[in-house]
């Protein structure tokens, strides 16, 4: 898959950040040592920053087009280029205040596994804070797997939703996390974005969810693969008299609270 653009990912800067805001309120104070995984380019860390500004902090991405854009956003942070899974497998046990992971764990597997490994890097007290969209059965997540699957390139597409965790329930975040945390918060938030048609929704998901879609096809083929489905995204949600449309997002939030050791 081609890099990551954080031009065209910041588009809906303020849809895209308030979420991690809304994550950060709801983790305890204080917090001395931060890593943001996946950071993007730099939002979800400036919102860190904002919320603790003491914090020494270090942003992780496997993106060099979006750890760029974020050593430019905040040049005072340490930004790395690593791979999520490979750092929480070499770092130290029970070292940091705070984990922030907004909208990236929903690309990495095994979360079994993975979701403990991170909650035992956080010190007691600390906090794992964890943001996921919760819309694969939204239209605008559906629509991807039908066009998908009845088209020419289907062989090709085959395996392209797979490129997501299987989807869980807070139920089951609760029950892997409970036995590390001395508090668990589990909520779901749906946001309503106003945005202007379903072009507006083409271009949201183009850089994320319809990534995996997009990439096996050539130049020809991406061509019809969007225009099919912008005219299902089109049915799937009416414009308003005003022209615009409201685009529902839910996401589900986790703050789990290391217990002690």
């Amino acid at each position: 898959m081609t890099d990551w653009s954080a031009v065209r990912y910041m588009r809906f800067a303020a849809e895209r950040t308030r979420p991690s805001r809304d994550l950060l309120a709801a983790v305890p104070d204080p917090v001395r040592r931060a890593v943001d995984i996946g950071c993007g380019p730099g939002n979800s860390t400036e919102a860190l920053l904002a919320r603790f500004p003491d914090a020494e902090v270090t942003g992780l991405d496997n993106s060099p087009d979006m750890i760029a854009a974020a050593r430019s956003r905040l040049p005072g942070v340490d930004f790395q280029l690593a791979e999520v899974a490979d750092w929480a497998n070499s770092a130290e046990a029970g070292s940091l205040d705070l984990i922030l992971a907004n909208a990236v764990l929903q690309w990495l597997p095994d979360h079994q596994t993975l979701f403990p490994r991170l909650l035992a890097l956080v010190a007691p007290g600390g906090a794992l804070a964890v943001q996921m969209p919760d819309n694969l059965d939204e239209p605008s997540h559906r629509l991807m797997r039908e066009v998908a699957a009845d088209g020419p390139w289907s062989a090709k597409l085959a395996g392209a939703a797979g490129a997501r965790a299987p989807r869980h329930s807070a139920d089951w975040y609760y029950a892997l996390l409970r036995p590390g945390a001395v508090r668990l918060d589990i909520w779901r938030t749906t946001y309503f974005h106003v945005l202007a048609g379903a072009e507006a929704v083409v271009d949201w998901v183009k850089e994320t969810g319809l990534r995996p879609f997009l990439a096996p096809l050539t130049e020809a083929e991406r061509e019809d693969y969007l225009s099919r489905y912008r005219a299902g995204v089109a049915k799937a949600y009416p414009a308003l008299p005003d022209g615009t449309l409201l685009l529902p997002f839910p996401r589900l939030f986790i703050v789990a609270t290391a217990a002690g050791r």
